[in-house]
């Protein structure tokens, strides 16, 4: 993760002062004299002295004087100054902490003293951050206690204390959680692998203060690294704590198995989940704030694996209601399209995708935008993914056959307007949204299809017949989601001419060449994407299309009409964000149908 370098002075002061760096920083020419002056000035009015003087010019927002306008924040400042005196510079990514290991290296009250903070160790080597490069003389003492060679990087100094805290808190919460149920004494059954070492580890309360803090730290953890899955898998001998990030998972903590299942225990508990069944999958939800005072809504789900209990939170972030159909990924002719198809007052409207393509959050940023007060908007779902005051939302509970078509049957006698159906599955449900549909409701639902004009094969398959189809089914949506490049690393590379003829062919699109692909920083974690964004397929149901949906219908026949009036694929929804320097080649090609038939 790390490579470090020993210290070697390049001309400055040995003492880190406010007006050396402010000097120093105009010798470079970072900054102009007048405005280090003015830095100069106002810091004098600060009498706290415990600051970091990188801190106190940073608070200032001294502008940088290579770009006019531009502030020099304190990441930059402190970027600076390791290149000014030749020593590695590391911006803490907490994800890449092995802190298990670290927090066991030095004591809390040792680090905190002299503002340090291990965040890598291997056999022979401990990598630690400081914040004054020239006050290192415990450097040899850390070196003889733990045998290793210390490499020192500088980094933020309100980085270090704040990571200082969380690291050295939750490794001591676990450390005592893992004690007090070593100490506890009574006998549990891990998993079906661990029944020869029947009373090894002791059960952990689920209330225990130190469990609260860990699953406190954990929710707050995800939330700041834009986590939308946590993944708490039980393993044979440590249980592992996983963060989905952009579609991709990174492994976060490992704690002992009977910390683990504290852990689930009181997210089940919260979840109002029965934290005593284990042997069968459970369903549960809860609603959280940030540390910002934005609300949050978890999604919970278990099941029973061979190794223990496994538990899943998927995070829903009510603000995604609130993105435009433009931040959703919608081009202006896409755009276009979906609006005129959910401005109809009756009909049939279908967004299809495989799981985690971004479906509901299509729907519900739709859904929010048409529940106007005088809109009875209603729901049935399986199960609820956020709960939004403007709907009204059922949960389908099939136990006592409140299934989609009941649901949907219950909801034609509460007067609506709009419904949505979580997921057209069977042949009952499609003639519930079929007859909603020819009774004046605006219907919208998702079906699991690799594209838009399978969607309309599917129905024909579970039996809806065709003049039906052509009667109610106003449009069809496929889309997928891929990652978006890193705003703050992408640069120019332009991809080659024979890769890019692959993905366009065999349609003759008029685009410029992509010119950005990867590079990666500590932004992105060094993925080279941040964030993500959808491709859209849509297809109009025309004139010239109904002649072609009949009981013996063709996909291949459809899917050519589609084309024909002017269905846009999936993979040239991808072309032009790639040409747009929005996201990469194979990103496209990660998440679109293999087979050119398909699309």
């Amino acid at each position: 993760m790390v490579t470090a370098s020993p210290v070697k002075s390049k001309d400055i002061d040995d003492t880190l002062s406010v007006r050396g760096l402010l000097e120093d920083l105009v010798g470079d020419a970072l900054i102009s004299p007048e405005e280090a002056k003015r830095v100069y000035t106002n810091s004098r009015m600060k009498a706290d002295s415990n600051k970091h003087p990188l801190v106190i010019i940073a608070e200032l927002q001294p502008t940088d004087a290579r770009s006019p306008g531009k502030i020099l924040l304190l990441e930059h400042l402190v970027a600076w100054l390791a290149k000014r005196i030749g020593m590695p510079y590391e911006r803490i990514d907490p994800l890449k902490v092995d802190v298990r290991k670290v927090a066991h290296l030095i004591s809390y009250g040792y680090a905190a003293k002299r503002n340090i903070l291990p965040i890598q160790v291997s056999r022979d080597t401990v990598v630690i951050a400081c914040a004054d490069p020239f006050k290192v003389e415990w450097k040899d003492e850390i070196s003889q206690l733990l045998r290793k060679n210390v490499l020192l990087v500088l980094s933020n100094p309100l980085d270090i204390v704040r990571y200082l805290d969380e690291f050295y808190n939750i490794a001591r919460s676990i450390k005592r959680a893992t004690r007090e149920g070593d100490e506890s004494g009574r006998q549990i059954i891990q998993n079906l692998e661990q029944l020869i070492e029947l009373g090894r580890l002791g059960q952990l309360d689920a209330e225990d203060h130190h469990v609260v803090h860990i699953v406190d730290w954990l929710l707050q953890y995800a939330f700041e690294q834009r986590a939308s899955d946590i993944h708490l898998e039980p393993r044979r001998d440590q249980g592992e704590i996983r963060f989905r990030i952009d579609g991709v998972l990174h492994s976060v903590y490992q704690v002992p198995p009977n910390v683990m299942n504290a852990i689930i225990g009181r997210i089940k508990t919260v979840g109002r989940m029965d934290i005593a069944e284990k042997r069968r999958p459970l369903d549960g939800r809860l609603k959280t704030k940030t540390p910002e005072g934005s609300e949050i809504e978890l999604r919970l789900s278990t099941v029973p694996t061979a190794l223990g209990e496994k538990m899943v939170l998927r995070i829903f972030d009510p603000a995604v209601m609130r993105r435009s159909f433009e931040d959703l990924g919608l081009s202006s002719q896409e755009l276009e399209i979906w609006e005129s198809l959910v401005q109809q007052p009756h009909g049939i409207i279908l967004v299809t995708g495989p799981t985690g393509s971004g479906k509901t959050t299509t729907l519900y940023s739709t859904l929010k935008q048409l529940a106007t007060p005088d809109v009875n908007v209603c729901t049935i779902e399986d199960p609820i993914e956020m709960v939004e005051p403007t709907f009204n939302q059922i949960q389908a509970q099939p136990s006592i056959d409140l299934t989609f078509a009941a649901g949907v049957r219950a909801l034609l006698r509460q007067d609506p307007d709009i419904i949505m159906i979580g997921e057209i599955r069977d042949l009952q449900t499609a003639e519930m949204a079929v007859q909603a549909a020819l009774t004046g409701h605006l219907v919208f639902s998702t079906l699991h299809t690799n594209d838009a004009p399978s969607a309309i094969t599917r129905l024909l398959e579970i039996g809806v017949p065709a003049y039906l189809i052509n009667a109610t089914v106003l449009g069809v949506v496929a889309q997928r989601l891929v990652r978006t490049l890193c705003p703050h690393c992408k640069t120019e590379i332009p991809l080659a001419e024979e890769a890019w003829q692959v993905l366009v062919a065999p349609w003759d699109l008029l685009l410029p060449m992509p010119a950005y692909g990867l590079k990666g920083c500590l932004e992105c974690r060094n993925t080279g994407y941040y964030g993500r964004i959808g491709l859209f397929e849509m297809v109009r149901m025309t004139p010239m299309l109904h002649k072609r949906v009949i009981s013996s219908a063709d996909l291949a026949a459809i899917r050519e009409q589609a084309l024909k009036d002017g269905m846009q694929p999936l993979r040239i929804s991808g072309a032009k964000k790639i040409s747009a320097g929005v996201t990469t080649l194979t990103e496209v090609m990660r998440v679109i149908p293999k087979d050119k038939t398909e699309i």
